[in-house]
């Protein structure tokens, strides 16, 4: 069945049936491949779900119409997939990965992190990422078999690497799968991984201006400074509609269909200039295949700034950020020093690591409006 599935594939794609394989031994799928398999346990995983109400920049209950981490990771996949599909690079792989990059967010996204990260000095700290990879292996129960979904190799060391090769020390329930499978964690990530990576900084990019301009943060006429925006712009024909909104929508359009185009190209020129014909051969790069030209990457340099200068460091998201980060850091200190107050299979702990590690696991597994409600349970004078 994958073959059928994979034939018209780049012969340096990922396949399916060449896979390295699972932890814990199962029959191969009849009627999907082993990666589209990946892809349906992420979509059906309790941390999935969870995305809907964890912040992607907008705290949830502020709006219904920003992004949470759920919407940016679907609109992740999609452009992935859609690079993935004209590279003929596999598209189910890509997708695997995207759709799990962002399981490990804490509530409140990166305030929460940060918070996270700093309670836990000396015993390992916080890393989203890395959290992401001890859902799909440990922390996630669905299975009478095994903890964690059991994915391919190829779908975890595409979530590992989401920011490249690996230098660091790694947590010993993801060097225990690298072993397991003899992986190499300073190789460049797989041609999907590396799509998946690329595209949520697309995706992100421009999210962030279309929640920004709906926040009132910036105007367009602000973002017309920019060398991207004012490329996009040309390409509206704005005699067809003075609405602001449609516009809008345009602008968002265009950049995405602008940057998708330049990354597609240039990563062509490099299949061309490396003479790409197999998938081991990206792996020993000293840089990715997958690329913005250097003209793009500029102007998306430009771009973040501007976004950390407008909307990130804006005092209506550093406020809530303020709040957001005092609900963690309350949440953490509070169960560290009651942990009978943790749910039952969380108070199980052999010494005073393993309650950090319990205590942050949990509190990491919280959306943004379970934390708010179990905070103000316990620090709310008023609340019952």
């Amino acid at each position: 069945m994958s073959e059928a599935f994979e034939k018209n594939l780049a012969s340096y794609s990922l396949k399916s049936s060449n896979t390295i394989g699972r932890k814990y031994k199962e029959n191969s799928p009849k009627k999907r491949t082993e990666f589209q398999r990946d892809r349906e346990r992420i979509i059906h995983s309790t941390a999935f779900r969870r995305l809907e109400y964890k912040t992607q920049v907008f705290v949830n209950h502020e709006g219904d119409m920003y992004r949470t981490r759920l919407t940016h990771t679907i609109e992740v996949a999609q452009i992935s997939r859609a690079v993935a599909r004209a590279l003929k690079i596999n598209e189910d792989l890509t997708e695997a990965i995207s759709l799990s990059h962002d399981l490990g967010h804490t509530p409140f996204g990166h305030a929460g992190e940060e918070v996270l990260n700093n309670k836990m000095k000396g015993k390992g700290g916080f890393n989203h990422n890395y959290q992401a990879l001890k859902i799909l292996t440990v922390l996630e129960k669905k299975y009478l078999d095994f903890d964690g979904l059991n994915l391919t190799f190829e779908t975890l060391d595409g979530i590992l690497k989401h920011n490249g090769p690996v230098t660091s020390v790694l947590p010993s329930y993801i060097q225990s799968f690298i072993d397991f499978f003899g992986g190499e964690t300073k190789s460049q990530g797989s041609f999907e991984a590396q799509i998946a990576a690329i595209c949520d900084d697309i995706a992100y990019n421009n999210n962030d201006i279309d929640d920004g301009l709906y926040a009132g943060l910036f105007e367009i006429e602000e973002l017309n400074e920019l060398e991207i925006i004012k490329e996009a712009l040309k390409k509206i024909n704005l005699k067809k509609s003075k609405e602001y909104r449609r516009i809008k929508y345009e602008l968002i359009r265009k950049l995405i269909n602008i940057m998708v185009d330049d990354l597609i190209i240039n990563t062509k020129q490099n299949i061309q200039n490396f003479k790409i014909k197999n998938c081991n051969q990206i792996l020993e790069l000293d840089q990715p295949l997958v690329i913005f030209g250097d003209e793009m990457k500029n102007k998306e340099k430009n771009l973040k700034v501007f976004l950390k200068n407008k909307m990130y460091n804006h005092p209506k998201v550093k406020t809530m950020n303020f709040k957001a980060k005092k609900i963690v850091s309350d949440l953490f200190d509070l169960y560290i020093d009651e942990p009978y107050l943790l749910p039952k299979g969380w108070k199980n702990f052999k010494n005073e690591n393993e309650k950090y590690v319990n205590v942050t696991d949990y509190i990491s597994g919280m959306t943004d409006n379970y934390a708010i409600n179990i905070h103000k349970k316990y620090f709310d004078l008023y609340s019952h």
